[in-house]
């Protein structure tokens, strides 16, 4: 279960931060990734070294527009400053479009807007492509995804989430879409300068059967998922917070009132597994790593059962909130009204619920703690992928429909403080934003119509900027920055790896064991033998499926 995810559309303010979001309203979680990749559209494996060289685009970082916090250690890039209308810059200087058309399919999550409104058609005539979006509900995603690419009427552009490669899409992606190599490889995406611009971590996760197929959404590899804590309520309590797990606990037992419904916390096992050092992420390919020589997965591990028991004893113990147990609700809205005083769910909660909140509580401050190793001392953080959200363009498109994509993906990828970024994220002034203390400020009809597009065909490198809450931004950049400090890349990090048909399953019931033993509905001997199993059926031969891709190819972790 992914916690406590954003509570609107995936966005690219989301996904800055994050690998691992989906929208709240998948109140599950998301699915395990089964990624995709090999040699070509019937080949399972992966593309890295020296094959991946061939095909990756050239880097060339922009020199448009200069962070305030340049990205370190894996971080996004942070603006904390607010830029003026008449400041902005241009990163765009000709319409590259044709006029041409393209239907593009998406998710979103909401209600959605007509093709004909302002935003959409000020986004056209700028960029020189006329779009028609074709938006699907984002809950039900996965099989409106499947149905089409299973037919013969398949859009000129798709959308696919990482958390949507389950199942036979994998294998369709490599079918049923273009290779992007004959336009941006090397030093061929020089003419898309935005795009040039894009990292190569991010560009490798884009290698589908061996082919460069996707357009994808960079984000920053530092892992996301932050334990916040209510620093005005910790501070009006006189509580020091936490330097190891046992203290956690002990703090907890202390902090915990069911008669004044508070409770010291809501499911951590997300935390849990970074305070342990568990190999982590969404990606089933980052739960295997070499050490000592061997290729391990996390389910092996002694950490990985440790985190589960302290998880369990903070069920025990009472700490935890009861709706949590029960799995209901939303852990943020408890944390919004001071019934859990720590959650842990995306980064994006940093701004997200501090604007919330300032609107109904002065007083209401939020903060996120360092993550610490269980022992106090330093922590072993895992670096999540660098990329999870793909666009890609049919196979059947036109060379000059995937031109016209491209120039969409170009100016879609413009960076912060050009005009190309501020139309793409907040519209049309006058209709779909307003000036209000120089900022710009979104009308009800630009938070309908502004919303889940334009996001996902083409991203800049990871930026945070909130100009209505600088010091947010500033907030989430540093604590990146010192995470990604303690963060080390696993054997399999920014590869997309497609797994044989017949081992894609073999982990599907551990999470589900992972929340029943620290509910104490399972015992830790529980997951021991269902890791046997693992191994009985499939898992050991997995692991030399691994192992060989990993000698073949190498690691794409530096």
């Amino acid at each position: 279960m992914t916690p406590n995810s954003a509570t609107s559309a995936p966005s690219r303010r989301t996904f800055l931060a994050s690998t691992a979001v989906a929208a709240a309203a998948v109140a599950g979680g998301m699915p395990l990734l089964t990624a995709c990749g090999g040699q070509d559209g019937n080949k399972e494996g992966t593309t890295s070294g020296k094959d991946a060289q061939k095909i990756l685009p050239a880097f060339v970082a922009t020199s448009v527009v200069t962070p305030d916090i340049p990205a370190k250690n894996g971080s996004a890039a942070g603006f904390t400053q607010a830029i003026a209308l008449d400041g902005l810059k241009s990163s765009v200087p000709k319409k590259l479009g044709s006029g041409g058309r393209l239907k593009v399919m998406a998710p979103l999550w909401g209600t959605p807007p007509s093709n004909g409104n302002a935003y959409y058609k000020a986004m056209n005539a700028a960029v020189g492509v006329d779009v028609t979006w074709q938006n699907q509900d984002g809950n039900t995603y996965d099989e409106k995804l499947g149905a089409v690419l299973a037919s013969s009427d398949i859009p000129d552009v798709v959308v696919v989430p990482g958390w949507n490669l389950m199942g036979k899409i994998p294998s369709a992606v490599n079918a049923k879409f273009a290779d992007l190599g004959p336009y941006l490889s090397g030093d061929k995406v020089k003419d898309y300068p935005n795009l040039a611009a894009v990292p190569t971590d991010a560009w490798q996760r884009a290698i589908f059967g061996g082919k460069l197929r996707a357009i994808p959404m960079p984000a920053s590899y530092v892992n996301n998922i932050a334990p916040f804590y209510r620093k005005d309520l910790f501070a009006k309590k006189g509580y020091q917070l936490p330097k190891t797990a046992d203290e956690f606990l002990s703090w907890a037992k202390d902090a915990t009132s069911a008669k004044a419904k508070v409770w010291a916390c809501d499911d951590l096992k997300w935390t849990a597994f970074n305070m342990f050092g568990v190999l982590s992420g969404s990606d089933k390919a980052l739960w295997w790593n070499l050490d000592g020589g061997k290729l391990i997965n996390r389910i092996e591990t002694d950490e990985y059962l440790e985190a589960l028991e302290w998880t369990r004893k903070l069920y025990a113990a009472g700490v935890v909130h009861p709706d949590a147990k029960a799995v209901k609700g939303d852990a943020s809205n408890r944390f919004g009204a001071g019934q859990g005083l720590v959650f842990n769910g995306d980064l994006s909660y940093w701004y997200g619920k501090t604007a919330e909140q300032r609107t109904q509580n002065a007083d209401f401050e939020m903060a996120a703690f360092d993550i610490f190793g269980h022992d106090g001392g330093d922590p072993t953080l895992w670096a999540v992928q660098p990329a999870n959200i793909f666009t890609f363009v049919n196979k059947k498109a036109s060379e000059q429909q995937i031109k016209d994509f491209l120039a969409l993906a170009n100016f879609c990828a413009a960076p912060f403080g050009t005009k190309e970024r501020m139309l793409t994220d907040y519209g049309v002034e006058g209709a779909d934003f307003e000036l209000k203390k120089g900022l710009p400020t979104k009308t009800t009809q630009g938070t309908n119509e502004v919303n889940g597009a334009y996001d996902y065909t083409g991203d800049p490198a990871a930026y945070l900027a909130h100009p209505d809450l600088p010091e947010i931004a500033r907030l989430q950049v540093e604590w990146q920055q010192r995470m990604g400090a303690f963060t080390k890349k696993s054997s399999f990090y920014g590869l997309t790896v497609t797994e044989p048909n017949r081992w894609t399953n073999l982990a599907n019931d551990f999470e589900q064991l992972e929340d029943d033993i620290v509910r104490g509905r399972k015992k830790i001997a529980d997951m021991q033998q269902a890791v046997s199993d693992w191994k009985q059926k499939g898992g050991d031969g997995l692991r030399a499926w691994y192992r060989k891709l990993l000698d073949d190819n190498g690691s794409a972790a530096k």
